[in-house]
Formats: C-alpha cells, structure tokens, sequence
C-alpha cells in the first residue's frame, strides 16, 4: 500500500487548503530538526514536506486522490489526465528545508513573535487573573512575566505581533501568564499573604503590624490577640482584586513567625514561671 499523505498530515480527505496550510504549519514546526531532539524528527519533517508539496498543488493532488501514490510517482496515461490530473510520475525533489522556507517565508520561524510590526494584542486584568490567554492556535507558547503590581492594578499589556505564513495564517500563540516573586506577598487565588516575624513577648503581649500595601498604603494593624503557631490575622478587603468585579477584593492575610529568646536567666525563667501559673491568668 502506497503512503497516505492525509494521515502524514494528520487530517480527512476532505481537509480544505486551509486545513492542509494549517496541519503543515503546525507538524513542520513540531518535527523541524532545529525545533526537536526526536531521533525521527528529520525522517519526520522531510515527508511532511513532500506530502505538502503534493496535496497543495491542485494537480498533483488530483492525481494522488484518484490514482494514489503508485500513479502518481509511476505516471499515468495522458488520456486519463483530461481532467487535470498529471499525466508525467512525480518525484519530490527532497530539499524539505526549501519547502519550509517557501511556506513561512523565511529561513528563521523560530525567531522572537514580538517585533515593533504587526497586529497589537492588549491584555487586560480579566486576562491576566487566568493562567492562559489563548490567541489562535495551534500552541506556541510565550511567557508573560508580569509583576504582582500589574496584577492588582489591572494595567494592559500590548504585545506586538508580526509572524504569518506567507498563506496569510497567523502564527498561533498561547501567552502563559508567569507571575514575579514579589518581596512582601505571595498570592493565593484572590488573597495575599504577608509573614511577619515576632518577638516571644510580642506574641504573647500584644502589638501593632505595619504593612506597606501594592498601592503604597501603610496599614497599621492591632494584634490584641495572643499568637499561638496556629494564629492568622485575616484584613478584609485588602488583597487581590476579583477578576469577576475588580471593585472587590480578597483578604490580606498575615502568617506570623515568633522567635523565641536563646536564653533566659534563671530570674527571668522565675518570672516567667510565675506570671504564666498567676491565678489572676487562669480567671
């Protein structure tokens, strides 16, 4: 049985030239040799080519769909080639790497998408508060590294993109949103959390924790509470705005970290002793 130039492709015998620009775009991309480290890459990229270079081209095509590989390799008689199918055998001429340059019109598909040319994306909070924003397909993925500040203000983002086929189809990207560290906070869903580090005899008195917000507020917050390792201080209100309605927001939670003394002087452990066991304490 001769090869099938459709399942090589990865598509039906009734794929449009659209279907075909595309399936080639995609697999050329996956199994070039520059792209993959696939021992059967190169086998691969080169029979893409040669079934893209028959199924593109209407006469060739006409005569594979009807005759197959042997018919069209071995030729045909002319008469039978009246309706424009090719009467002479075909021979591909095995320079895969021609074909890719003709189809992306370049020697370099794999250079950066993001050129002062080209269409403008913008990518606002509803966006970003996702993990993926998904342009067109198929994938080629790009990292948004964005700062937990862009995140909480809701600033657009504008992406330029040039890439496209010389068939007019777009270079398909999936942007993958990748947030920064950020010194203070780390955010979980719509909430923020801060640690804060403690003394024994702040955990245990009582205290005040200033915290500097994303906006560069200074918030001032009592700690009346005795802070055991299990205690979480949760503010209302001061963490991510909800992508669903930005006027909102989540909670500013605070993880505390108290560090006990060294050492204590046997006075100092004496007091301790008897303020802790103070029945005035147990009341």
């Amino acid at each position: 049985m001769g090869r099938d130039y459709y399942a090589v492709l990865e598509i039906n015998r009734n794929a449009t030239d659209t279907d075909i620009n595309k399936a080639y775009r995609r697999l050329a991309l996956k199994h070039h040799p520059r792209g993959s480290s696939h021992a059967c890459s190169a086998e691969r990229f080169i029979l893409l080519a040669e079934a893209f270079d028959v199924l593109s081209d209407p006469r060739k095509k006409a005569t594979y769909d009807k005759f197959e590989e042997e018919g069209l390799k071995g030729g045909i008689p002319s008469e039978l080639g009246a309706s424009g199918a090719w009467s002479s055998g075909y021979t591909y001429h095995g320079n895969a790497e021609e074909t890719f340059r003709q189809f992306f019109g370049g020697d370099n598909p794999f250079a950066d998408f993001f050129t002062t040319d080209g269409s403008e994306v913008n990518t606002g909070l509803s966006t970003l508060r996702g993990q993926k924003e998904k342009i067109q397909d198929p994938p080629i993925e790009r990292d948004l590294h964005l700062a937990l500040e862009d995140l909480y203000y809701g600033c657009t983002k504008k992406i330029k993109i040039s890439r496209r086929g010389p068939n007019n189809i777009p270079a398909d990207i999936v942007f993958v949103i990748r947030q920064k560290h950020h010194p203070r906070f780390v955010r979980q869903n719509d909430d923020l959390y801060y640690t804060a580090h403690i003394s024994l005899e702040k955990a245990l008195t009582g205290f005040s924790v200033e915290v500097e917000t994303l906006d560069s507020r200074l918030l001032n917050i009592p700690i009346n509470d005795t802070v055991h390792p299990q205690y979480n201080k949760v503010v209302t209100g001061e963490g991510m705005p909800l992508a669903s309605s930005p006027s909102r927001r989540g909670d500013l939670i605070i993880r505390f970290i108290t560090h006990f003394p060294e050492k204590l002087s046997a006075k100092k452990q004496q007091l301790l002793k008897q303020a802790l066991t103070d029945p005035i304490i147990n009341i």
